[in-house]
């Protein structure tokens, strides 16, 4: 191998890459129009929240199966049947839209399918990266994987406010053809993933829950994961941008792409900085002070009433959040055995999942009970409290200095 070669000249980890960037692309322009058409059928802060809710559910159910399913059977063939599945729910928003409820129910049914199809492409998709490069270029396979992430989460808001105007069975059958061609380039990836040996010695229940075991066994990924779920899950102000774009900052369904992509340009360009040169000592630090800032800049998004004021913040809480999810996903991935990747990325994206889409739920409660800008002040503020709680219990994460000494 060339000592000049760097991840992206393996082509199987080009073809992931170009998955993650259209798969995100996808739920960026289904999540602008269904969150809009939601909020305009029901105009109520508590709507939006059951967007996060319904999807979060599902993914719980299906996360121990999902991680052992991706340590048993090779993880790109999980991978095209997840996405055709979430075509299946793109398809079915089509017929929503073509058909145009007076009610939000039935569009909470094809989210929780979206849900359950989203529960089994998280394992396999994290587990998957390791098996594309190198040992020694994964934590620049990383970078470049949450940069693209970072990138599609930019370009989708924006494309999908635009495709709206057009209107939402445009932007759903949009979303249709992206996650059929997302299969057919995961179909083309060479790298496949071998089953590992069938643990009988172990039941089927314990099986199922060795990786939630092994999470709780090592306290630098079980502080990582829980740091980021708490903290996300306080500070997220993402599922009230609807609120925000249309009765605070009244800049339209435009505006409200222009809002949900600002946190991503600001994690892209942070990403890509971290592909180019990345993080050599004191990670923990770095983390627990960039967790902070997200915190910080939660705050300023929520009392907020100029456009651009709220773009820079949420510019900033992007950035912030970005250092978080590099240093955590490398940490993760080092720390634990590729027999074991699948099951513990189902905790990993359990997490996530709970950070996001409860998140949305958590959101969209608290602005019911106490308004809207109260909510997303108050939730900043936790984020902080978080901060230094978890910098007191996990003192292991808070010392990591070089993610290259990490070792399962």
């Amino acid at each position: 191998m060339s000592a000049t070669s760097t991840a992206l000249s393996h082509r199987d980890f080009r073809r992931y890459l170009a998955s993650v960037f259209l798969g995100i692309l996808a739920i960026q322009i289904q999540s602008v129009a269904v969150s809009w058409q939601i909020y305009s059928i029901a105009h109520s802060p508590m709507a939006l929240g059951y967007v996060g809710l319904s999807q979060f559910v599902p993914m719980m159910a299906c996360t121990l199966p999902a991680g052992h399913l991706a340590d048993t059977f090779d993880r790109r063939l999980i991978l095209a049947a997840s996405y055709l599945a979430e075509a299946v729910a793109a398809a079915l928003f089509v017929i929503l839209a073509l058909t145009a409820p007076a009610v939000a129910w039935p569009f909470y049914i094809v989210l929780a399918i979206f849900g359950a199809a989203r529960a089994f492409a998280g394992p396999a998709a994290q587990s998957f990266v390791p098996m594309l490069v190198p040992a020694e270029q994964f934590p620049q396979a990383v970078a470049f994987s949450s940069s693209t992430f970072s990138v599609a989460v930019i370009a989708g808001p924006a494309i999908g406010g635009a495709i709206y105007i057009l209107g939402p069975a445009v932007a759903y059958a949009v979303c249709l053809m992206l996650f059929v061609s997302i299969a057919i380039i995961t179909m083309g990836i060479q790298s496949r993933s071998a089953g590992y040996r069938s643990e009988t010695e172990l039941t089927v229940l314990e099986r199922l829950t060795a990786g939630i075991a092994y999470v709780w066994s090592r306290p630098l990924i079980l502080g990582s994961f829980s740091l980021d779920l708490f903290a996300v899950l306080l500070g997220g102000a993402t599922a009230l941008l609807p609120i925000y774009a249309r009765d605070i900052l009244h800049v339209g369904p435009l505006g409200l792409g222009l809002l949900r992509s600002a946190p991503a340009l600001g994690a892209a360009m942070l990403g890509f900085a971290l592909g180019k040169m990345a993080l050599q000592r004191k990670v923990g630090l770095w983390m627990f002070a960039c967790v902070a800032i997200y915190g910080l800049a939660t705050i300023v998004f929520g009392i907020s009433r100029n456009f651009a004021l709220s773009m820079a913040a949420l510019f900033v809480l992007g950035a912030s959040d970005m250092v978080s999810v590099y240093v955590r996903t490398t940490l993760t991935q080092l720390a634990t055995p590729d027999a074991m990747r699948g099951r513990v990325s189902a905790i990993n994206r359990l997490f996530v999942g709970a950070s996001n889409e409860l998140g949305e739920f958590e959101s969209g409660l608290t602005a019911t009970l106490f308004g809207t800008v109260p909510s997303v002040i108050l939730g900043g503020v936790g984020t902080l409290v978080i901060v230094a709680i978890w910098a007191w219990l996990f003192p292991s994460l808070r010392e990591v200095d070089r993610l290259s000494d990490v070792t399962p």
